[in-house]
């Protein structure tokens, strides 16, 4: 019996329909669609009408529910693999799956589709033709100002994630290194409430001190060498769902 495919599907990361034609058809097609949150999951497959089963693969179970999905595959069974939001294998358990399914020798394919890490550095302003992605900074203070701290010489744009809580700590860190910098804070990307803050540290800083951090952020920082813009110039999207 040959193996099945495990499919790695990205899947909007705010906006229902920023989703390829060819994602959906594989979503329809596959025998079971393993994601990082069912009840997440179920809101994207409702809308297109997906009656494929879900099936949990989060970072607390990745190990025993790899295992499982690894023997189905060999049974020939196709899976599709799909994180919160966009691309799975990007900060996220989708990464020792592919992983497993690549060194027992069965087939992965990508259905390619969006990231916020791209849509984020595009819509920043600053360089795009060489950066460094970061995942997540460290939550203690101290491990987070000396990851920051390694930055200070980058010649590259670098780009991070950054959690609504930890948002404000974040960039008094990036004001203490690396001075009052000009970058760019990016906020539920392709969602109702989008919005795009590009300007000074302290300026963007003071704007979220008077307006409560919410959703999911990302922060792109210059190279070292470059600078932008002037003042703070938000923008927000007015078409999103």
């Amino acid at each position: 019996m040959s193996s099945g495919t495990l499919h790695v599907v990205a899947t909007p990361i705010g906006n229902l329909k920023d989703i390829t034609i060819r994602a959906v058809e594989v979503l329809k097609g596959v025998d079971l669609i393993a994601a990082e949150d069912t009840r997440h999951t179920k809101i994207l497959t409702n809308h297109y009408d997906i009656k494929i089963p879900l099936t949990s693969y989060f970072e607390h179970n990745r190990i025993t529910k790899g295992d499982y999905l690894i023997r189905l595959l060999k049974e020939g069974k196709d899976i599709a693999l799909v994180s919160d939001a966009g691309t799975p294998g990007i900060s996220d358990p989708g990464a020792h799956i592919i992983g497993l399914a690549i060194k027992e020798g069965i087939g992965v394919i990508g259905i390619p589709g969006p990231t916020a890490i791209i849509l984020g550095l595009i819509l920043s302003g600053m360089p795009t033709d060489r950066f460094i992605f970061d995942g997540f900074l460290p939550n203690k203070s101290g491990t987070r100002k000396k990851r920051l701290a390694g930055f200070r010489d980058e010649k590259r744009t670098v780009v991070f994630y950054e959690s609504p809580h930890r948002i404000l700590k974040t960039l008094y860190d990036i004001l203490q290194i690396f001075g009052d910098i000009r970058i760019c804070v990016a906020r539920e990307l392709t969602k109702k409430f989008e919005e795009i803050l590009r300007g000074r540290v302290s300026e963007i800083a003071a704007h979220f001190e008077k307006s409560k951090p919410r959703g999911e952020f990302l922060v792109v920082i210059s190279p070292h060498t470059k600078d932008f813009g002037v003042g703070v110039n938000p923008s927000r999207g007015s078409e999103n769902g």
